[in-house]
């Protein structure tokens, strides 16, 4: 999963960035306005595969991980409508997005904090390239799309018809992800990777003096910006990325004498992998114990062909146990006995916290 962070020249995104992936990129910097990008891979906290390690002690653990991309807005971009393309091109590769805004007084900033304004600053710049990529595309669609064998004018006039009603959505400037879809018309447009489609978090950054009104903010920015696939998350990103630096025990005393019940990387990863539908099953055995993200819904063959293709070709049975239910019984074996593992079909909707074992015939 690839997650890119955006926001306003200020907004503090970099430092969000460094909390996030415990890097350590220069803050306040940009190459000429270009794109260059800070990416960090960070290993997905899952305190139920720790415990997964506790009971096999397999020879390898390994955690599912998110890959944060932090890219370079060069000041007064978006108030030109100049985004570069490059830019644009980054963030179209991301999964979701982490819009970071300004919510704490910076005396060096050229305007006073205005978050709401920042956010629709932003929103809206996506929603104009959207718009320009539609344009561009019926254009085309209008003239070289009446030509092709029967099959591809069909395709042609039921990919200008759906463009066409999204047309009028985004000159209204209105997101995607507010429109409601349905399956075939979200495949049609998968190829185009539209910034304003793409689920969104809003990271309300502030500073220590408002940790109190975390809750509050939060609440506020959810009525203000009301969209489908969008959430709010309010931190203090210059805290934690000084949490990313301490270790276990001194970090938990850090976060208790200013009220912070949870790590920002551990929450942001939760309400992102919300926002984009996903969940996580596991693979448990002595030689390894191993977390797997899908989309919920995602069924045991889809589980089997993110392990490793040949498993959902050869799928034959998953054998299925609860994490909950795993951990009670001790072990497969115990889980077994208790008629708490079961056998299913390839139609069965792998459910969050799944441990799976794929059986599968190599031959076929």
């Amino acid at each position: 999963m690839q997650v890119t962070i955006v926001g306003l020249p200020g907004s503090g995104k970099t430092t969000v960035f460094n909390a996030l992936s415990g890097g350590h990129a220069e803050t306040g910097g940009y190459s000429g306005g270009r794109a260059a990008p800070n990416v960090g891979v960070v290993k997905v906290p899952d305190e139920r595969l720790t415990r997964l390690a506790e009971l096999f002690s397999p020879r390898k653990t390994i955690p599912a991980d998110v890959t944060y991309v932090d890219v370079a807005l060069a000041a007064g971009a978006t108030r030109e409508g100049t985004v570069a393309p490059d830019v644009l091109a980054l963030i179209r590769n991301a999964d979701a997005l982490l819009h970071v805004v300004r919510v704490f007084e910076d005396p060096t900033a050229a305007a006073p904090t205005n978050p709401w304004g920042a956010i629709e600053e932003l929103e809206l710049e996506f929603v104009v390239a959207d718009l320009g990529v539609v344009q561009k595309r019926l254009e085309k669609l209008r003239t070289s799309g009446r030509h092709g064998s029967p099959a591809e004018r069909e395709q042609n006039a039921l990919e200008e018809e759906l463009l066409g009603r999204i047309e009028p959505h985004l000159a209204d400037g209105h997101p995607l992800r507010d429109l409601h879809l349905d399956a075939d018309d979200l495949r049609r447009l998968r190829g185009y990777r539209f910034l304003s489609e793409k689920p969104v978090l809003v990271v309300l950054n502030i500073d220590e003096s408002r940790l109190a009104e975390a809750t509050a903010l939060e609440t506020e920015a959810r009525e203000r910006y009301d969209h489908r696939e969008t959430d709010v998350v309010a931190l203090a990103g210059k805290i934690e990325a000084e949490l990313g630096e301490l270790g276990e025990e001194d970090a938990r005393v850090f976060m208790d004498d200013l009220g912070i019940v949870e790590a920002s990387r551990g929450r942001v990863i939760r309400l992102t992998y919300a926002l984009l539908g996903l969940v996580s099953f596991f693979t448990a055995g002595e030689d390894e114990c191993r977390a797997w993200t899908i989309h919920r819904g995602d069924t045991a063959v889809d589980a089997a062909g993110v392990i490793h293709s040949d498993l959902a070709r050869g799928f034959i049975r998953a054998e299925v146990v609860s994490y909950d239910d795993l951990v009670a019984s001790g072990s497969t074996a115990e889980a077994r006995r208790r008629g708490l593992l079961r056998s299913e079909g390839k139609a069965y909707q792998v459910e969050d916290g799944d441990v799976i074992e794929v059986l599968f015939n190599v031959a076929r």
